[in-house]
């Protein structure tokens, strides 16, 4: 008999990857340290070289996509869900910045706090993108509502196939690579003494953003009552079992069906559940967006890094427009935020590796909140235009 191979998921690897990591970097000699530690800075080039493709690849398409029988709902269900994802932004980073500073130590992480102990990779390859973020994201806008009002088929179509490239190779080589990324820069923390502050603060982190998220689905549902004059907690038991399939399953689209079924016990009609939930999939990334607000204020905040709230502002702003790129790609939010983190926020290659372990150690109340919230946009549409 043959034995069925286990194909374990992104969380069970990330989760091996971390215990991996902490235990080995106890007592691996330095050279292999620095080994990994040259893995790890040549995966940071790689991973700063594919986030301007991925947004060219994926927003233009979706922008020029909007062309398709666009009208007022259509704008106001975008409008919405790009206010609800930097509201989420927004809500969370007013909430870490003043919880954190209870529950977590200033620069413990900084540079100055792990100087006794370094390690160099033996040898650096720079790749630079094509292009920063912000060129990516204003090139993305050009051509796709270029593609609208010129009807350039030949160039949507061409930016829907580089798309699919782009996400070929994130899901094919990025994607894989990413525990062993996290592996070796929790393997270097462990050698450096601070696993414990990295793990503990990790805890604590994916905590503080459970309960955000849960908070902020509440304060969208009690909006959504208030304008549709209905039980804004019965609403939100109607949608729990959209809210617990995103969480086990961790993809905003693939729960699709059951969050239009949930949306129609709310008594939302089945064209315009029909309509909204899909839209929604694509462009609120709410859940996910306070999971990473809070997780990189957390990072900033081990490291002594002030980040100031203009200059979050413009990372909202920025960051909930990236979001739309992310349907369709494991780990999307994160993988289309990661050059944001650099070029805005100021974020060091080991400050994102440690983002990223602690943002994808438990990946499925992002989406979970993402789905839920499409919901409550789908019952506020129905009384706005329902009726139309």
């Amino acid at each position: 008999m043959q034995l069925k191979k286990i194909k374990l998921g992104l969380f069970p690897k990330v989760v091996i990857a971390i215990a991996l990591g902490a235990l080995l970097g106890l007592f691996l000699p330095d050279v292999f340290i620095r080994i990994f530690k040259t893995f790890n800075v040549l995966f940071a080039q790689l991973l700063k070289f594919s986030v301007p493709l991925l947004v060219l690849g994926l927003v233009t398409p979706a922008v020029a996509n909007l062309g398709k029988g666009a009208g007022k709902m259509l704008i106001f269900v975008i409008a919405v869900s790009y206010i609800s994802t930097v509201g989420g932004a927004l809500f969370s980073y007013t909430c870490a910045t003043e919880f954190f500073p209870h529950i977590l130590s200033v620069g413990e992480l900084s540079p100055e706090a792990l100087s006794e102990k370094e390690f160099a990779p033996f040898f650096e390859l720079k790749i630079p993108p094509v292009c920063d973020m912000m060129t990516a994201i204003v090139l993305s806008f050009v051509i796709g509502l270029g593609c609208i009002f010129l009807k350039a088929d030949s160039v949507k179509g061409w930016f829907e196939e580089f798309g699919e490239i782009v996400k070929w190779f994130i899901e094919s080589a990025i994607i894989p690579l990413l525990p062993i990324y996290i592996f070796t820069m929790i393997c270097e923390m462990s050698a450096k003494g601070v696993i414990d502050v990295v793990l503990g603060t990790g805890a604590k982190v994916i905590g503080t953003g459970v309960v955000l998220s849960i908070l902020y689905l509440i304060l969208q549902y009690l909006i959504a009552g208030l304008i549709a004059r209905k039980n804004p907690f019965r609403l939100i038991y109607n949608i729990l079992p959209a809210y617990l399939t995103g969480f086990s399953i961790c993809s905003s689209a693939a729960v699709i069906p059951v969050t239009t079924k949930c949306t129609l016990k709310s008594g939302v009609s089945e064209d315009m559940a029909n309509f909204v939930v899909p839209i929604c999939s694509n462009t609120h990334m709410c859940g996910s967006t306070i999971k990473l607000v809070t997780t990189s204020v957390a990072v900033a905040y081990m490291f002594g890094v002030d980040i100031p709230l203009a200059l979050f502002i413009n990372f909202a702003l920025m960051q909930a427009i990236a979001a739309v790129s992310s349907p369709g790609v494991m780990g999307g939010v994160l993988m289309a935020s990661v050059g944001l983190l650099g070029t805005i926020l100021g974020f060091s290659a080991e400050m994102t590796a440690l983002l990223m372990a602690i943002y994808l150690a438990l990946d499925g109340y992002g989406p979970a909140c993402n789905v839920s919230g499409d919901g409550a946009i789908a019952i506020v549409m129905d009384k706005l235009f329902g009726k139309k």
